[in-house]
């Protein structure tokens, strides 16, 4: 009989690896497990759809049930596993739809259920429903069409909840943005996250920090009509929680998996639980090593959860692949300015002991003659001996957040400052001026460091 796979979880890293391992080896018998009705898609293009620049949410789908089954993928939606015997090789599956349980068997596991948004334990929570999931989208934005209440409230100041409070001001809704956190982004350093806390008051939402939900208040049909925080009673006729995610790990603790101190299922570089053979985790769920800060972090992230699925499939079959580990790069697009950031800041390297000198510098996203040209804030962590750039973040107007692929890959490669601000990179009026703002940047660390 063929080796068995089979894949818990539907989304990026289950179904990468289920994907690469189905077309390396035609003849391994795949089944894949997905809660929900959709498989393979955009939680990153949600906020887009719910402000209708995506009209419909198949758009936002890469790969759907239909396609893996004609992959020769056995793909069960709506299908909850709730018990993984790694003695027997078994999993107990439930059927949501019809309530029914059965066993399925494996010779090889990947585990990859994903996050799940965290829900502070407030009365009223339990009637709100989760942002990040097509089927949630879908009722929002029916509501949303059909004008139920022009007041919104989003819970949590972090990219997804930027980015859903746009989508609503987007929708014509008078929007307030609560945060217990005294910054938004809490991923770039305060000075850089008051640009997108202007460009997010700047659009018409209202911003309000060191806030804590303490209810959500319900109408006499269970609807959201208003919360209560610590500054006082808000009008809610919608609200909307993105207050951070954490890995679901229950399933893989209950069976035996090893969970890391980042709170993820704890992986080797080959996505290999230790101490299990046969047994896989990959994406949000599980760790990644950080290059910087040389530990086990919990990034989610679709691009590692994709590149993570490569690697379990490739190495299930018969792959010798490593997962290089992650620097945390992420872009966000806030109302008129971008953001991004790579490897540490100035806040992650105080936290861990580590060494370092910065700069922050303001410059224009093209030559300042050249119309259209708008500002843009570049900031650079180092090493004060080596010269080692550390991290980055930027922020600006439309063409800011790409170049912060730029610092990523010296961040990743452990390229100096000093060898930096002399990089080859392109000019033209219409993109930056003669030196690029992160040159500029490169070039104002550099002189710190003595280079």
């Amino acid at each position: 009989m063929p080796e068995r796979l089979a894949v818990i979880g539907g989304d990026a890293g289950g179904m990468a690896a289920a994907s690469v391992a189905r077309r390396r080896d035609p003849d391994l018998e795949v089944v894949a497990f997905e809660r929900g009705a959709y498989t393979s898609y955009s939680a990153c293009g949600i906020p887009y759809y719910v402000a209708d620049y995506v009209e419909d949410s198949d758009e936002l789908i890469s790969r759907s049930p239909e396609e893996h089954r004609e992959n020769g993928i056995a793909m069960h939606t709506r299908t909850e596993v709730t018990d993984i015997d790694l003695d027997r090789r078994v999993l107990t599956v439930r059927e949501l739809n019809a309530g029914r349980e059965r066993e399925e068997g494996f010779d090889q596991l990947v585990y990859a259920t994903g996050a799940r948004e965290t829900m502070p334990p407030v009365p009223g929570w339990e009637a709100l429903e989760p942002a990040l999931k097509i089927e949630p989208a879908e009722r929002l934005k029916s509501k949303l069409r059909g004008a139920e209440g022009k007041h919104a409230l989003v819970i949590g100041a972090s990219y997804l909840g930027l980015e859903m409070a746009e989508a609503m001001v987007q929708r014509g809704l008078d929007v307030t943005l609560i945060d217990m956190a005294d910054q938004v982004m809490g991923s770039l350093d305060p000075d850089m996250a008051a640009h997108m806390q202007d460009a997010a008051e700047g659009s018409g939402i209202t911003v309000m920090l060191s806030t804590a939900l303490e209810e959500v208040l319900l109408d006499s049909n269970g609807r959201p009509h208003a919360v209560r925080t610590s500054q006082g009673e808000i009008r809610a006729d919608h609200v909307i929680p993105a207050a951070g995610v954490k890995p679901v790990t229950a399933l893989a603790e209950a069976a035996g998996l090893e969970i890391g101190e980042s709170g993820a299922v704890r992986v080797d570089d080959h996505q290999r639980c230790p101490g299990v053979d046969g047994v896989f985790a990959a994406g949000d769920c599980a760790e990644s090593h950080h290059r910087i800060l040389e530990r086990p972090v919990n990034i989610q992230l679709g691009t590692h959860a994709n590149k993570q699925g490569w690697v379990a499939g490739s190495n299930i079959t018969g792959g010798d692949f490593a997962f290089p580990g992650v620097i945390g790069t992420a872009v966000a697009k806030i109302c008129r300015y971008e953001a991004g950031r790579t490897g540490v800041s100035e806040r992650e390297a105080s936290a861990a002991g580590i060494d370092y000198v910065s700069v922050t510098i303001k410059s224009t996203t093209r030559a300042a003659y050249y119309p259209g040209a708008g500002s843009i804030w570049v900031k650079l962590v180092a090493d004060p001996s080596s010269g080692r750039l550390l991290g980055g973040q930027i922020v600006g107007e439309e063409g800011a957040a790409k170049r912060i692929d730029v610092l990523a890959t010296c961040v990743w490669t452990g390229m100096p400052v000093q060898e930096m601000q002399l990089l080859d990179l392109s000019y033209a009026p219409p993109f930056s001026g003669v030196y690029d703002p992160v040159l500029i940047a490169a070039r104002q660390v550099a002189k710190k460091v003595g280079g």
